[in-house]
């Protein structure tokens, strides 16, 4: 049978670009469809607009920290407005670099919803169009939560467009998106509450960081109100009036809901192709990312497995060199190394000490220190936590974890020594650079403490 495209990807986000773009590239008749934002949600209401308002939340501690060495900084005031629009010119950009992108490969792009017909038809724009492989990369949608009164609040999607910072912002969830949103509010100059059904944020993170961080949550006058969640918002008022299950009244000026995501499969018929989904939505795929179609493949957050960018990216690129190359790039998926963009910001990588534990005893060195830095800028509230996690058997580091200044940057150099299987020996044998923070990953030689699974479940 005679098709219309060789592949045609359903999302041009990160990993639905990136596998059109190859495909393309190693000769490939290739269609791709995006109805919203080209880029995806990393680049247009995620990781990439998110980063730049971290960056921008940090430059009035900068300024303060900065009379600690000399200069003569006066307070200044930021203008929500102006950021707004700076990062609406980047991001534009970046959207412009996708789709030329796709282009140069020679996929063609249509600016239109695709949904499935049958296993090889989709509608595409309301024209029918056929592919003898289909690719679902449509991604992740922000969860919006069910309690009276949720209505009238925001998810993640419509935080970037703002139209003014509120004076207080209510946050529900203890994930990375709250966290980071709290701290880019609070930095702004904004009173933050936050609210989370756990005792502290980060669900699944090392327990180090996760004290760690409510610790500098609180530093930085972030409210947290762990163990709680909303029972209602009542908008009738000049401030939307939150009520808590114990009781507590917070009247706020903006709630704002980052209580996790769900893969983006609405709408797109996937019964008429045979493609079989979890309970919760996500698209069940093998190792090769095959679905239960044969001829239709998924890849990225609407598989909800491991969901980052990084990742997502890998499996397009392998998927288009499995169908059209002479065999798939490969990457190291046991150890992925992660960042949260707090503040501070958190870099990790492999087992945390409650997982190492599991598989057996293992050593643990931790170390808390105020950064050099902030000895003279006199903000002795912004602590750095580094950790290593050791397998004591073999003496390899399974797990490293960082709160602090530059972690993200730092954790990554040493995902690399991790899944090459580094050991402990390794590490002390490695002469640091100094004056820095990281030399203390490979100066850390007093043991803290050892970890066993009883000791890790208590």
């Amino acid at each position: 049978m005679s098709y219309d495209f060789d592949l045609f990807v359903i999302g041009g986000g990160s990993a639905g670009t990136r596998c059109a773009r190859i495909a393309a590239g190693l000769g490939a008749r290739v269609g791709v469809a995006e109805d919203r934002h080209w880029g995806g949600t990393c680049v247009n209401i995620g990781c990439v607009p998110k980063k730049l308002m971290v960056m921008a939340s940090e430059y009035g501690a900068a300024m303060q920290d900065a009379r600690g060495f000399g200069w003569d900084v006066p307070a200044g005031r930021h203008h929500w407005a102006d950021l707004i629009a700076a990062k609406d010119v980047e991001i534009n950009r970046l959207q412009g670099i996708y789709r030329r992108m796709l282009d140069g490969a020679g996929a063609k792009v249509f600016d239109a919803r695709a949904k499935f017909i049958d296993a090889h038809t989709l509608d595409v724009g309301g024209k029918p169009v056929t592919a003898e492989r289909i690719v679902i990369a449509t991604g992740g949608q922000p969860i919006r939560p069910e309690f009276p009164g949720a209505e009238h609040g925001i998810v993640s999607d419509d935080a970037f467009d703002l139209k003014e910072l509120p004076p207080h912002v209510t946050l529900i969830g203890g994930g990375y998106i709250a966290v980071e949103f709290a701290g880019i509010f609070a930095g702004l100059g904004a009173k933050v509450d936050l609210i989370m059904r756990q005792d502290l944020p980060l669900r699944g993170f090392d327990q180090d960081l996760r004290t760690s961080l409510a610790d500098a949550l609180t530093a930085q006058g972030v409210k947290l109100w762990p163990g709680r969640r909303i029972v209602n918002v009542d908008p009738d008022r000049l401030a939307k009036r939150v009520t808590l299950d114990n009781g507590t009244v917070i009247d706020t000026g903006l709630v704002f809901a980052a209580v996790g995501r769900a893969p983006n499969t609405g709408g797109l018929n996937l019964a008429g192709a045979g493609v079989a989904t979890t309970a919760a939505g996500a698209i069940m795929v093998d190792e090769q990312q095959a679905t239960s179609a044969k001829n239709v493949f998924a890849i990225g957050d609407v598989t909800d497995r491991m969901n980052l960018t990084p990742v997502a990216i890998a499996e397009g690129h392998s998927l288009a060199e499995r169908l059209f190359g002479h065999g798939p790039r490969t990457w190291r998926l046991d150890a992925v190394a992660t960042a949260v963009f707090s503040s501070p910001p958190i870099g990790t990588v492999g087992l945390t000490e409650e997982q190492a534990a599991e598989q057996g005893p293992a050593d643990i060195y931790v170390s808390r220190f105020t950064p050099m830095r902030h000895t003279l800028s006199g903000r002795s509230t912004r602590k750095t936590m580094m950790k290593l996690v050791v397998d004591q058997a073999s003496q390899r580091v399974v797990g490293a974890h960082m709160l602090g200044d530059d972690a993200p940057e730092i954790i990554q150099g040493l995902s690399i020594a991790i899944n090459l299987g580094a050991t402990k020996a390794d590490f002390d044998h490695t002469v640091g650079i100094h004056p820095t923070a990281a030399e203390e990953f490979v100066t850390m030689r007093t043991r803290t403490r050892v970890a066993e699974a009883r000791a890790a479940a208590e």
